[in-house]
């Protein structure tokens, strides 16, 4: 018998009020799983504003360890309701270190683990280098009931080293939670496109399905104001896209992959056959 998978992706507008933006997530990701998705991918930082448009302590307060935080145990909760696995995208505590991290929630609710982000951007309206220290997990591939999958975020999405690791680890799924739109230094400057092609290309050079959620609409920190593009998607493991929405669009979006075929289709194309990590280790540093 195939295994099969159907993912799905939310895209929405967030504020500043958590109990507002939970509620907006929790009734996607029933659509979602009304919708027969299995794997469902919020976007990035969704419990708030993108706060790091700019810099203030406040945001440290909301902050918390994954088994504390409100919203990791609220969807885990979820996750186990409808027996859907959920990467839950959180602001993390861990000490006196703060993290952009990801709690894998199994279709049980189990938190399997939690992914740091790797990659921490700097930079005008994306000044997260302020609040995150580098991720320090590595990439991972969490095997859930509903498939083994790898999660980058955001900025994590630009580098074909990320991708590649994940599914050297066993990942037969790429997701991205993610929060990108406007550039304050160019409003001329719309960057979905390249977002997009970036990641097909991992698809095609792994020859792996990925699905990036993205958030949308205009937030205003404190006077600090960013629109964010959407144009949440998923592509199948050619790169070719198999479900999107638009810059404006609220809502799901859904795809179902057979993971055996794409299995064959891996082997036979035999890009990992013939890597030669022999001659890598001295452009790797």
């Amino acid at each position: 018998m195939a295994r099969e998978v159907t993912v799905a992706a939310i895209q929405a507008a967030f504020g500043p009020d958590l109990s507002a933006n939970f509620d907006t997530v929790e009734a996607l990701v029933r659509e979602a799983a009304r919708q027969g998705a299995q794997v469902i991918l919020p976007p990035e930082l969704f419990q708030s504003i993108y706060f790091p448009t700019r810099q203030d302590p406040k945001w440290f307060e909301t902050a918390f360890p994954a088994g504390e935080h409100p919203c990791v145990r609220a969807l885990a909760a979820l996750a186990k309701e409808l027996g859907v696995v959920i990467p839950i995208s959180f602001f993390e505590k861990d000490g006196p270190h703060f993290f952009n991290s990801v709690a894998i929630a199994d279709a049980d609710g189990a938190i399997l683990g939690v992914y740091r982000k790797s990659h921490i951007p700097d930079g005008p309206g994306y000044q997260e280098k302020y609040y995150f220290r580098p991720g320090d997990t590595g990439f991972k591939a969490w095997r859930t009931k509903h498939g083994t999958i790898g999660v980058g975020i955001c900025w994590d999405q630009w580098y074909p080293e990320a991708a590649r690791a994940m599914v050297l680890e066993g990942a037969e799924i790429l997701l991205y939670p993610t929060a990108i739109g406007s550039e304050p230094y160019d409003e001329t400057l719309d960057t979905h496109e390249r977002w997009r092609r970036v990641m097909q290309g991992h698809a095609v050079a792994n020859a792996v399905p990925i699905i990036a959620a993205n958030r949308i609409g205009e937030e205003d920190n404190d006077g600090t104001r960013q629109r964010y593009y959407g144009h949440s998607f998923a592509a199948d493991h050619t790169g070719e896209i198999a479900a999107s929405l638009g810059e404006d669009a609220e809502g799901v979006i859904v795809a179902r992959f057979d993971l055996d075929e794409i299995a064959v289709y891996r082997a036979e194309w035999g890009f990992f056959r013939d890597r030669r990590t022999d001659l890598y280790g001295d452009t790797l540093t």
